[in-house]
């Protein structure tokens, strides 16, 4: 946490009304000077700039472009106005993050994330880089407007090249354009049928009038010149000139074409700043500044709850949001594709992850001052009294998220959503105490068991009276072992889960890992407290767990469940607990490529399909480990789920929702356990406690527990190690048991 700097200082607000005048200069000081200068170029050919158009119009173009563009500065300058209501964020460029910032920005811009999805993505691009090339097309033709004969280059092969990519560049936005017409108004995906509003019909019929009068000008203009050989590099328009050649006034009609063009062009740039338009600047803008200082599992840092003088903790008005998550707002373009990937939106759930951003920037639009246009249009029935989050967004929309953070990664412009969700849990938790009944006892058995169960903690290492030589340490001396092993509370307590701490125990033993666990003195990471918005709990756990592992001079741990493992590796640090966690599938793929594991005789003749647990592939890109594990097991066939890797479906249990009941639409764990069920796999690999739990749970549900198994990767480890280990052993018997008779007879 900082203070704001407010010594005086150039507001961002004002930097952006400074580029709108900067433009506006350079576009009326472009037509002063063409006027004053009259440079031409004598070459046969080229083309004559404004060519068939009176001065007096050559003139209202320059002028009137100026006005808008200063029009669009003072509108977009209003619109950060209302971001610079948002508190710190700290996002400044440095030489340790500019590398990383210029990837995001590229990746952004080449759109990366949104071709994941091919069919959008080539039509957005057909749009997006047809614009740009469009654009640069007629910077190009304005620069060589303003240099001396003797520099002017847009002549010659030069030309022909010109307007072949222009001509190029043209028909492919006009391709984009009617996809684009023909996915919203006509195939109708549901992300986008559900916020289809009046403003994509002129948004899109403004770019189809862009590109449809952009060539009627340059079809008639080639017309009235005599179709001369040169032009016939303009592919499109040379051909289509043949038809109107001949026909009366040309000159007039090419002037209602050409100004036609120009007025879809300044309505384009109209609506730049009052519409989704916006993106073009707001989202490049958003993906540079995607880099932040804390890793990417790991919630925002809050200060010391015990010490701090903060009245209000989390988020409820728009001020409580940083100036970053409220440029989200008006960075995001609707696409939905957040909605798509949400497994609580799948199962009938109030929430709507795109309905999270855009209600956020609704309320920031109307109780700004000045007041900006909402991210995108309202229904006039909405009001909106009050400078409250809740006054768009309820409570049961927070609560609903099993924060798997597939919205976030699938946002092809980088919005931070689950954060803003987050910080309202935050809000409702603690200062409210609005959150489920059942979250209530989680709290009280973390708060006085150390666990969310509730369980006793003396209980915490029964699981060791069926695996000999673990070691139990107490807190206060030395830790002497290479590494602890954290069990967790699933680990401890759930009846499913203390056998993979089993086949996890067994296996470090058969790679003669050196490794301890505290057993009793071993408590929860606070995982479920943070994620459901009581940093108190988490605060009073974590310190508590630092407090322990630092005073022993703990530094490797492992972990096998990911939530213990996001948390220790990614939010300890915040609080002074700075340790090496590594989760059980990446010290397993290292035990295997080493060799410390020996898989020759593992066979796990079955086919098998890998869920992605949120927490250890979205939230920390941990994808590959878990399925090279598998993958080291002779006889087996792995399969993927149709969603996996960073579009897989979460099981449910995350964001604490593993202690709330689920009573609306279906229940998450049972969709995902269908798909998994689809596949035709007679095994299901976890890698995650939770959804080790919930998996198991949805294939009893669906009746489909005598054909398919659900069992932590650990577990199928062992089972084949195991396994192949008593068909060596047969086999070393059988000789012996030949022999026998043999010597009898001697």
């Amino acid at each position: 946490m900082y203070v704001r700097d407010v010594k005086s200082r150039v507001k961002p607000h004002q930097v952006a009304v400074g580029i709108g005048l900067a433009f506006a200069a350079v576009v009326a000081l472009s037509g002063i000077a063409a006027t004053a200068l009259q440079w031409h170029d004598d070459s046969e050919v080229q083309r004559e700039v404004f060519g068939n158009i009176p001065s007096f119009w050559r003139f209202a173009f320059y002028a009137l472009f100026s006005i808008l563009i200063v029009y669009g500065g003072v509108l977009f300058s209003q619109r950060v106005r209302n971001w610079e209501r948002g508190g710190p964020d700290r996002r400044a460029t440095t030489r340790k993050n500019v590398g990383r910032r210029v990837r995001d920005f590229r990746a952004g811009v080449y759109m990366k994330t949104l071709l994941r999805d091919p069919a959008a993505g080539i039509m957005h691009s057909l749009i997006y880089f047809s614009f740009l090339v469009l654009f640069a097309v007629t910077v190009v033709l304005e620069i060589n407007h303003q240099l001396p004969e003797s520099l002017k280059f847009l002549h010659g092969d030069v030309y022909r090249g010109y307007v072949a990519i222009g001509d190029f560049a043209g028909l492919t936005l006009l391709a984009g354009v009617l996809w684009a017409i023909a996915r919203r108004y006509i195939q109708r995906p549901y992300r986008i049928r559900i916020k289809t509003k009046p403003e994509h019909a002129l948004i899109l019929g403004t770019f189809l009038a862009i590109a449809v009068t952009g060539f009627g000008a340059e079809v008639w203009r080639i017309a009235l010149d005599g179709r001369p050989d040169h032009e016939k590099w303009s592919f499109v328009g040379y051909p289509l000139s043949g038809l109107v050649d001949g026909a009366g006034n040309l000159a007039g009609v090419h002037q209602a074409w050409w100004i036609a063009h120009v007025v879809s062009f300044f309505v384009f740039v109209a609506i730049l700043p009052v519409t989704m338009m916006r993106h073009m600047f707001t989202s490049p803008l958003n993906m540079y500044l995607r880099d932040r200082e804390r890793p990417k599992g790991a919630m925002k840092p809050m200060p010391n709850l015990m010490e701090t003088e903060l009245e209000s903790f989390g988020a409820s008005t728009v001020e409580d949001f940083t100036w970053k998550q409220l440029l989200d707002t008006d960075a995001c373009t609707m696409c939905g594709r957040c909605t798509a990937v949400c497994p609580a939106h799948a199962t009938g759930k109030p929430l709507d992850p795109r309905e999270i951003v855009l209600k956020t920037g609704e309320v920031m639009a109307r109780t700004g001052t000045p007041q900006v246009s909402p991210p995108i249009g309202l229904d006039p029935e909405i009001t909106i009294g009050a400078n409250s989050l809740f006054e768009r967004i309820t409570s049961e929309e927070i609560w609903a998220c099993t924060t798997c953070k597939a919205c976030d990664e699938n946002c092809p412009v980088n919005i931070e959503i689950l954060d803003k969700i987050l910080d309202m849990r935050r809000y409702l938790s603690l200062m409210e105490s609005d959150f489920p009944t059942e979250l209530g006892t989680a709290y009280r058995g973390m708060e006085n068991s150390g666990n969310p169960w509730g369980m006793s903690q003396s209980d915490r290492a029964q699981w060791t009276s069926k695996v000999d030589g673990v070691e139990i340490v107490e807190p206060g001396g030395a830790f002497d072992h290479e590494y602890l092993y954290w069990v967790g509370c699933a680990g401890s307590f759930d009846d499913k889960n203390q056998k993979v701490t089993i086949a996890m125990a067994k296996l470090l033993q058969r790679a003669e890992i050196d490794f301890a666990i505290l057993g009793p003195s071993e408590s929860c990471t606070g995982d479920p407290a943070r994620r459901s918005g009581n940093e108190y709990i988490f605060q009073m756990l974590a310190s508590a767990n630092i407090e322990t592992l630092n005073g022993m001079g703990v530094r490797k741990i492992i972990t096998q469940c990911p939530h213990c493992f996001n948390t220790m590796l990614n939010e300890y640090p915040q609080l002074g607990g700075h340790f090496e966690v590594i989760h059980h599938s990446q010290l397993l793929e290292w035990l295997i490529e080493t060799g410390r594991l020996d898989m020759t005789d593992a066979r796990l003749d079955e086919r098998v399909v890998y869920h992605d647990s949120c927490y250890l592939g979205r939230h920390n890109d941990v994808y590959l480990s878990p399925r090279k594990v598998i993958g080291s097991l002779g006889g087996v066939e792995i399969v993927e789920a149709g969603r996996n890797g960073t579009k897989g479906m979460c099981c449910g249990a995350g964001g604490a929702r593993m202690w709330m009941e689920e009573t609306i639409g279906t229940k998450v764990n049972d969709a995902r356990a269908e798909e998994l069920i689809a596949t035709g796999a007679s095994k299901v690999a976890t890698a995650c406690p939770f959804c080790y739990i919930m998996l198991d749970d949805g294939v009893k549900g669906a009746g489909a527990e005598d054909t398919v198994q659900v069992a932590d990767i650990s577990m199928h480890i062992l089972t084949a190690l195991e396994a192949g280990d008593a068909r060596r052993d047969a086999l070393l018997e059988a000789p012996a048991a030949l022999a026998a008779p043999i010597a009898s007879d001697l």
